[in-house]
């Protein structure tokens, strides 16, 4: 399962977004019975994430954290947290859709849960 938590004033195609992310989990041989959450943050809260887990004062464009917790529905193997107006900057700067952009950056995550 995947779970997708964001403010409505992000621009984000859910339904597309979420079958990409599961398109790209089975492609990385990761199993149906794990779970994630993919949340949106943006630059002020991804800063004071950053902040208290990191020791830097910045806002990244993707932050993961892993849990690795078992879950009657399967394994929860953690978060993965976008900083949207981040995501924007990078999209424009690659010349990438923000769909791209994106799952670019949650495969970035994922490999760092899957470690």
């Amino acid at each position: 399962m995947i779970g997708i938590i964001s403010s409505s004033r992000y621009k984000i195609n859910r339904k597309l977004l979420k079958k990409s992310i599961e398109n790209l989990m089975l492609e990385k041989g990761i199993g149906e019975n794990n779970n994630i959450n993919v949340v949106f943050v943006g630059k002020i809260k991804m800063k004071e994430i950053v902040k208290k887990y990191k020791k830097e004062d910045e806002a990244l464009p993707v932050l993961t954290f892993k849990y690795d917790e078992q879950q009657s529905d399967g394994k929860f193997l953690g978060e993965i947290i976008l900083c949207y107006p981040q995501v924007l900057l990078l999209a424009a700067e690659r010349n990438k859709l923000v769909n791209d952009t994106i799952l670019k950056l949650v495969e970035h995550g994922l490999k760092n849960l899957t470690i």
